[in-house]
């Protein structure tokens, strides 16, 4: 598959070079035709921003997971977007290409610019399918590259590694400059990445989006004291399972002067600058009273039969049951919620205390605790949702 989705990144490459359009919009937030707006998307646990330039040409950044690309489809409808001029997807994580397929779905897209990080994910391949059915010109960014949205702006592409062997690393790390106000979307770049980034020659920016979702594995003090952001968006789902954003990142924002704000405690967050002043029309984050509108689905706590942990790389998921008594699974299903995959569970019962390894991809395990799925990959990548559905079809327990 892998060889299969390089070839047809090259296809898309070749045949991506048609005249680029020029989209005229009515903003639905008032401005004097020379603002420029940032939307950061409340997709919960994921990234989506949104620019709108000062000569009304859009671009999108990411798209969120599958399942909320419809809501980033309304959000950009309720802008009265009729077309995107770009649409980037900075690495090909779920959380951020799956809404992707949707938005390629209802507005025409003159542009895509991706990351060229192979991926063999279902959501990999019919996002590049899709691209490639519909004709859009295709590309794959590069350090330096510029990208031609406004002229009065600049778009510089900071980081990009196609070859990186990890996903977060192949970032596509995005500068956009309006005059004396820029930004800095860094994807899910992490700590090693955001030190290559530290020998670029101009990394400071006025706002940053923060990477990997305020994971400690990114924002670190070093790269936040050259960046010496005044804003600082988390983009976040409310009651994640991993924890973000982490208390260490949140400490290195403040002592580096950053105001914080979070779109799982604000919803989508708006940023509009004329180039000289900017204004954000969120409240700044306070670590409680979240009000994402797309809440995340709540675990049955007292349920005994839970997802204990999901390794994404090797391809294992653990369902414990935590409680006194056995329980047969027969009727109990296992969802990969963006692959929209199911496992049906056989006449099989867990122990008290006891946990089932459901495994797939081509090292699958099989026999005593170990339970084969599949030999096709399922849970290659860490945005795809792992849902338990019990024999009346409600989720007992979620893990991201």
């Amino acid at each position: 598959m892998q060889q299969y989705l390089y070839l047809l990144i090259i296809a898309l490459i070749l045949t991506g070079c048609t005249e680029k359009e020029t989209v005229q919009l009515t903003p639905d937030i008032e401005t004097s035709g020379k603002d420029m707006l940032i939307h950061f998307i409340d997709v919960g646990q994921g990234d989506s921003i949104f620019i709108q330039t000062p000569n009304g040409e859009t671009m999108l950044v990411d798209g969120g997971t599958r399942s909320a690309g419809q809501e980033v489809v309304a959000y950009l409808q309720q802008q009265n977007v009729k077309q995107l001029n770009y649409i980037v997807a900075t690495h090909p994580d779920a959380d951020h290409i799956g809404g992707l397929i949707p938005v390629l779905n209802a507005i025409p897209v003159h542009n895509f610019i991706d990351s060229g990080k192979v991926h063999t994910s279902q959501t990999y391949e019919d996002m590049l399918s899709l691209i490639q059915t519909k004709k859009i010109p295709f590309s794959v960014a590069h350090v330096g590259d510029t990208v031609a949205l406004d002229e009065d702006l600049n778009i510089t592409v900071i980081s990009a590694d196609e070859t990186a062997s990890d996903n977060n690393e192949a970032s596509v790390v995005l500068k956009v400059t309006y005059n004396d106000i820029s930004l800095l979307l860094t994807g899910d770049a992490g700590v090693e990445l955001e030190e290559q980034m530290l020998t670029s020659k101009d990394i400071q920016a006025t706002i940053l989006k923060a990477g990997h979702h305020g994971s400690n594995t990114s924002s670190s003090l070093p790269f936040l004291q050259a960046v010496q952001p005044e804003v600082t968006i988390l983009s976040y789902g409310q009651n994640n399972s991993y924890g973000h954003p982490h208390l260490e990142v949140i400490e290195y924002l403040r002592q580096v002067g950053s105001k914080i704000y979070g779109t799982a405690e604000s919803g989508s967050i708006v940023i509009t600058t004329d180039g000289k002043n900017y204004e954000v029309l969120a409240e700044e984050w306070t670590g409680s009273g979240a009000s994402s509108s797309i809440p995340k689905r709540n675990s049955n706590q007292t349920n005994d039969v839970i997802i204990q942990s999901k390794d994404f790389e090797n391809e294992v998921v653990a369902i414990m049951n935590k409680g006194l008594e056995s329980v047969n699974m027969l009727g109990w299903q296992l969802l990969s919620v963006e692959g929209n995959q199911l496992f049906n569970f056989p006449n099989v019962t867990i122990q008290p205390g006891k946990t089932l390894y459901i495994t797939s991809g081509t090292n699958a395990k099989e026999g005593n605790n170990y339970m084969k799925w599949t030999s096709r990959q399922i849970w290659l990548n860490s945005g795809d949702a792992a849902q338990l559905i019990d024999p009346k079809g409600e989720v007992v327990s979620e893990f991201q």
